[in-house]
């Protein structure tokens, strides 16, 4: 009798043994088939295919899972190549735009300093190239001190000591020092208004007011008229510099703050500036959350608005 139930009991176990194995292998096939395809489209794409699509399939959840976390980071891959090559083009840019910048100065100071040395250089010209040579030296000066701006708001090593700051006083800070040169170019200046406080350095929002004062004052006209605004709105405290000057023409407002960018109208060279005030205005706005614009005036002249986010306000 037991004989007969252990070949019953085998010739039940055999036929589910095979079904069970056969099973078995379809569904590892079912499984393992979407695996080799990702492997096969994995394969392919190193070996230089670009139009190979990660995408989910359907026919395996975690297949589809490992096709979407792989097309993420090929995409964050192409991302972080494409902001290091932009990074690498605006370093080679600027280093040749420092080098531009650098040698007209150096050319003028050799070149007055090799006539210097004519004994036979009569006084009054003597007198001229002395002082050609000390306004290029202040104009290199100048440049080496905004780049070391640049590169302490924007380099890592650099933290910015933020405080709660009323714009008011630190606006009429920044024009007060300003006093002789305003006075030298006959700029008259007036300030506005109130806006909310802000979290930021005393120093570089001053240096943003000084930045675009000065810039205005480069291009009005003797008694012209610059008037610095400030108010709050939308929960940002704005501050609004406005002249009566030449404007900057029919261009790219954004261009104005690119490094070294100049224009007939803003930006020439015979103003004395390094090309980098604007550049650090935005450099140091940004770094305080906010944002700068420009425009030009309906009734002539420019306007730069920069608007930084108020204490207490949703960030």
């Amino acid at each position: 009798m037991y004989g007969a139930i252990d070949a019953f009991t085998f010739s039940l176990i055999v036929p589910l043994a095979l079904a069970i194995f056969m099973f078995s292998l379809v569904v590892g096939h079912f499984m393992g088939q979407p695996l080799s395809d990702l492997r096969d489209a994995i394969k392919a794409y190193r070996a230089g295919d670009a139009n190979v699509n990660f995408r989910r399939r359907g026919a395996l959840r975690e297949a589809d899972d490992l096709a979407v976390d792989f097309k993420d980071l090929l995409d964050s891959s192409y991302a972080q190549c494409a902001d290091l090559s932009r990074r690498e083009k605006q370093q080679v840019q600027f280093v040749g735009d420092v080098a531009h910048e650098l040698r007209t100065p150096l050319t003028a100071i050799h070149g007055n300093a090799e006539l210097l040395s004519d004994p036979d250089l009569p006084p009054e010209l003597h007198d001229k190239f002395c002082n050609t040579i000390i306004r290029e030296t202040e104009r290199l000066t100048r440049l080496t001190n905004d780049l070391l701006s640049l590169q302490h708001i924007e380099g890592d090593s650099h933290v910015l000591n933020f405080k709660r700051i009323n714009l008011k006083p630190l606006a009429q800070e920044a024009v007060d020092a300003l006093a002789p040169v305003l006075a030298d170019r006959q700029a008259n200046v007036e300030i506005t208004g109130e806006a909310p406080d802000v979290l930021g350095n005393w120093d570089r929002l001053k240096q943003v007011v000084s930045n675009l004062v000065d810039n205005a004052s480069r291009f009005v006209e003797p008694g012209g008229h610059i008037r610095v605004e400030l108010y709050g709105v939308k929960g940002n405290s704005v501050i609004a510099v406005k002249d009566d000057g030449t404007g900057f023409g029919d261009v790219d407002p954004k261009m104005l703050f690119e490094r070294f960018y100049r224009t007939d109208f803003s930006r020439a060279r015979n103003t004395g500036g390094s090309g980098l005030g604007l550049a650090i205005v935005k450099s140091v706005v940004e770094s305080h959350d906010g944002t700068v614009e420009a425009y030009n005036l309906p009734e002539g002249g420019a306007c730069f608005i920069v608007a930084i986010p108020s204490v207490g306000s949703a960030s």
